[in-house]
């Protein structure tokens, strides 16, 4: 994966994260987004993330894995 520094992630507009409002999982490119889906289904399987959360961000991962 590709690395993304603080000054980076800092410089990186909101649409570029699945959930924009929280700047979190950032999607970028794709193998942040596939690193994104296997976040939030592990915070899922943790009780830290509801399944809709996690369907969310795998819409919008996928979208990006598809590009």
């Amino acid at each position: 994966m590709a690395e993304l520094s603080a000054k980076g992630r800092g410089k990186l507009p909101a649409g570029k994260f699945a959930e924009p409002d929280k700047r979190a999982y950032p999607i970028e490119d794709k193998p942040h987004a596939r690193n994104a889906k296997a976040r939030a289904s592990q915070a899922v399987k943790a009780g830290r993330m509801s399944k809709a959360e996690a369907g969310k961000i795998d819409k919008k991962a996928d979208a990006v894995l598809k590009g």
